[in-house]
């Protein structure tokens, strides 16, 4: 059984898991932070485990798009502490999941337990920064046995949070450098769900759990009016997207909804900072 806090529509679409070192480099950080918006705002729900460093830095970037945090003691439960106002804030604007009841306390080995749903849940999974020994690799480890893409971005051969990254990278993770080489990978998964086709959201058993048949329908398209003012409001600068937001009055989930349509198009070029603009 698993429990939930927050908006659980987000658990049936294309998700990508962000995790990585809690004892991240500000290289590691501005990384996760960069990954996160850009792979949020290209239509992919950022998963992660609410820990310090690169989880909590992948949560804060993608909120505003949707991210799902999977914690290891009850879906009430705060841990660490300093991420209380993060939780309440998934909570409400994404979804909490855990699989132990209300009220628990986490130990020990319900860290590494919970990684399996984090990669249940997602398409893919991108370790950013991953000591040797580090829990991240056992992510990474179950991702593979689900038969998810395990990315990997490299680090220095001197750092010791680069040597699980590196190792995986040894072992067939897909190298990526740019968030644009994780949308490319997933972009079929992207397009089979903005196709209305049913996705697997989590691993139980070895086998994926088919969605329920009233969370196949993905949400409304965007209309060829709302289209033609996301288009208008684009130029060969790039542009954020609470501009766009601002300049054609639309909610930023339709503006989403448009600049996915469009990056599947070809029509739009994604830049570092969560900035879009038309193909030249």
């Amino acid at each position: 059984m698993l429990y939930t806090r927050g908006n659980v529509d987000l658990l049936h679409r294309p998700a990508v898991a962000i995790v990585g070192s809690r004892d991240a480099s500000a290289a590691g950080i501005s990384l996760a932070r960069t990954f996160a918006s850009v792979l949020g705002a290209s239509g992919f729900i950022i998963v992660s485990g609410l820990a310090r460093g690169i989880d909590s830095t992948a949560h804060e970037a993608s909120l505003v798009y949707g991210t799902i945090a999977v914690v290891a003691g009850g879906a009430d439960v705060v841990y660490p502490p300093e991420n209380a106002r993060l939780m309440q804030s998934i909570a409400t604007d994404g979804v909490v999941v855990a699989e132990m009841p209300p009220g628990f306390q986490p130990r020990g080995q319900d860290f590494p337990r919970r990684n399996r749903i984090i990669s249940g849940i997602a398409n893919g999974v991108l370790v950013i920064e991953a000591a040797r020994r580090s829990g991240t690799l056992i992510t990474a480890r179950l991702a593979a046995e689900q038969g998810r893409d395990v990315f990997a971005v490299p680090g220095h051969p001197l750092d010791p949070r680069a040597e699980g990254t590196n190792h995986l990278l040894k072992q067939g993770a897909i190298l990526v450098t740019t968030p644009d080489d994780v949308i490319e990978q997933l972009k079929p998964q992207l397009a089979r769900w903005s196709s209305n086709t049913t996705l697997a959201i989590i691993e139980e058993g070895g086998r994926a759990a088919p969605l329920p048949p009233a969370a196949r329908s993905p949400p409304p398209e965007p209309s060829n009016a709302e289209q033609a003012a996301v288009l208008r409001a684009l130029g060969p600068a790039p542009a954020a997207l609470d501009e766009i937001v601002r300049t054609t009055g639309l909610p930023a989930r339709t503006v989403q909804a448009v600049l996915l349509e469009l990056g599947l198009a070809g029509r739009i070029e994604r830049h570092a900072g969560n900035l879009v603009s038309l193909t030249t």
